[in-house]
């Protein structure tokens, strides 16, 4: 019995314990929503709701090494909340809290961030002005790691700091030309703009309260949205390769005073280039470094009549139709007039009576008359489906912003004095680049490979995506690339630049090119300059292209063979190219 009377006093005293705490709940429900409403409603009030944009990270360009040339920084953008601004307002100095008057707030953030004191209170009056309940405006935008954190050890109550990630250039100008740039607006040029899908990221949303003066409450940020970083994109250029190409460019480039100049390096297995590199070159840090006429990439997007170095096409598409060898004797006169307009006439550079020449006489002593001889053979639609086939007329497949696809005039609306014209670089137009797969596809046995700039795109899961398929095309028999090739070889062996461009343990094949500018319907005293070749002429490896536009001193091929030979040495190596294993062929120049 006394055990049951325990139990029962047990629970009366659980039931008043309950009973307790439920009228204590009661009594606070009360007062929150009677007695209190209207503070509470008052204070919730006071309570502003914020939204900012989380920014996601712009994804990298790297070289194909994994060198980084464009990259995203951490930079702050310093906000305000204007209706909470008064004539005085606290903050920490030196870990002391004082109440300075708000013009001093204003000079301390300038002096931390190098804006201007008047500039951060004309925004606040700015945004008052059009709202006097403003609770947002910019103070200084973009600001460093460093400045953010000065910034935030003031402790000012109505300043806050949203994250904006920056665009940054590490590597300056190497191959600026080529990452391009980004502006205000975004991205703006170059591989920047070209591969804004890859690298793009996708921006996030949260929210977050402030109490009444600004101060953001912690705990209440809100994750709407999540951002997504953008990706990386993965060139072909070796950047130390594209700098020492630029540094060869500049350094010839002033000393024969010309206008530009470009140089184009490729694989010829694969059809990456491993360098493009134009004279004078952009710094994307600093968009003032260069004029706009030379911030972009001339070696895609600027065609010109290219001289000799055509050449090459019309003694391999005449060695593919087998109507040619390398011995096959002509006699050149000092003028060729056949099928041309009455009064005109096709000359060479250099005076000269009748020349008994081979077909690699001619090549190797750049003959427009032989060269013009020897392609009557071919009609007019072969020539210009070989030209088509080699790639002119239609851009590269690197897809580079903005690139030109020149000019090759149609086989049945070509004039008869461009129709013998063409085919020493005269009456068509192409780019440095279209150049360089003629080239590639003498190196590579003949066969055209796509041109590729971009290897393609990193996702940030690790995942790739726009991966260039090399599929080959053949324009030529391997025996008439080859051929060609060994026709070449006297240039770099016996030309008159052979003391400039050779290399002691390389087979070079190499063609020069001096081409006339065209202006004011005609052609005046200005040249555009070039050497291209393919090396180790045996075991051909890479393609390599030099064009100097408008030289003062120097208005030959010549101007431009130094930085030829610089750059191809570097070349050498960089990758380590294997010497020559066999001699050159001797082929006959004259009969």
């Amino acid at each position: 019995m006394p055990h049951a009377r325990s139990t029962r006093r047990r629970l009366a005293l659980t039931i008043c314990a309950v009973l307790a705490v439920v009228g204590i709940f009661v009594v606070k429900l009360v007062d929150i929503q009677v007695v209190r409403a209207s503070e509470l409603t008052a204070a919730a009030e006071s309570r502003r709701e914020i939204s900012v944009t989380t920014y996601g990270t712009r994804g990298s360009i790297v070289d194909a090494n994994g060198v980084v040339l464009a990259d995203s920084v951490e930079r702050f953008d310093i906000t305000a909340s204007p209706r909470n601004i008064g004539t005085t307002t606290s903050m920490t100095v030196n870990g002391v809290r004082t109440e300075v008057a708000t013009s001093d707030v204003f000079a301390k953030i300038a002096e931390l961030t190098g804006a201007v004191p008047a500039d951060l209170s004309t925004s606040i009056s700015e945004a008052l002005a059009v709202n006097p309940e403003s609770d947002f405006t910019y103070l200084v935008k973009h600001v460093t790691l460093a400045q953010f954190q000065s910034v935030s050890a003031l402790q000012i109550p109505w300043l806050y700091v949203e994250l904006h990630p920056s665009r940054s250039y590490p590597s300056g100008a190497t191959a600026g030309n080529l990452v391009g740039f980004i502006g205000t607006d975004g991205p703006l040029a170059g591989t920047e703009y070209q591969q804004n899908t890859c690298l793009a990221a996708t921006n996030g949303s949260s929210t977050y309260e402030r109490s009444e003066d600004g101060v953001r409450l912690p705990g209440s940020t809100v994750v709407s949205e999540q951002p997504v970083n953008g990706g990386t994109v993965h060139l072909t250029i070796d950047s130390d390769l594209n700098w020492f190409a630029q540094q060869a460019l500049a350094t010839q480039g002033q000393a024969v005073g010309a206008d530009w100049g470009t140089a184009m390096v490729v694989r010829v297995s694969t059809g990456e280039i491993v360098a493009a590199a134009d004279w004078p070159s952009i710094d994307p840090n600093n968009l003032n470094s260069v004029s706009a006429a030379d911030s972009g990439a001339r070696s895609f997007t600027a065609p010109f009549e290219p001289g000799s170095i055509m050449k090459p096409v019309a003694f391999a598409a005449l060695l593919d139709q087998g109507l040619i060898t390398p011995s096959t004797q002509v006699v050149v006169p000092s003028a060729y007039r056949d099928g041309l307009p009455a009064g005109t006439s096709i000359t060479d550079v250099w005076s000269h009576g009748d020349l008994r020449l081979t077909a690699t006489g001619i090549l190797m002593n750049s003959s427009n008359i032989g060269t013009v001889m020897l392609s009557e053979q071919l009609t007019e639609q072969q020539k210009h489906d070989y030209f088509t086939a080699f790639g002119f007329g239609t851009p590269t497949a690197a897809g580079f912003l903005g690139e030109e696809a020149g000019d090759v005039q149609g086989a049945a609306t070509i004039d008869s004095i461009s129709q013998r014209t063409q085919m020493f670089g005269q009456g068509i137009t192409v780019t440095s680049a279209q150049m360089l797969g003629l080239y590639q596809t003498l190196g590579n046995g003949g066969v055209r490979l796509p041109l590729t700039l971009v290897s393609g795109c990193e996702h940030p899961d690790g995942s790739w995506s726009d991966v260039p398929v090399e599929t080959g095309t053949r324009v030529v028999s391997e025996y008439a690339a080859n051929t060609t090739l060994q026709m070449m070889e006297t240039v770099a062996s016996q030309g008159a630049l052979r003391n400039v461009i050779s290399i002691p343990g390389y087979r070079i094949a190499a063609k020069t090119g001096t081409a006339e500018v065209a202006a004011n319907g005609g052609y005046g005293a200005d040249r555009i300059v070039s050497l291209a070749g393919v090396f180790p002429a045996d075991h051909p490896e890479y393609a390599m292209v030099v064009t100097f536009a408008k030289p003062d001193t120097i208005k030959s091929s010549a101007a431009a063979a130094p930085a030829y030979h610089a750059i191809m040495e570097q070349v050498i190596k960089t990758f380590r190219v294997t010497p020559s294993t066999e001699t050159a062929p001797s082929l006959p120049l004259t009969w």
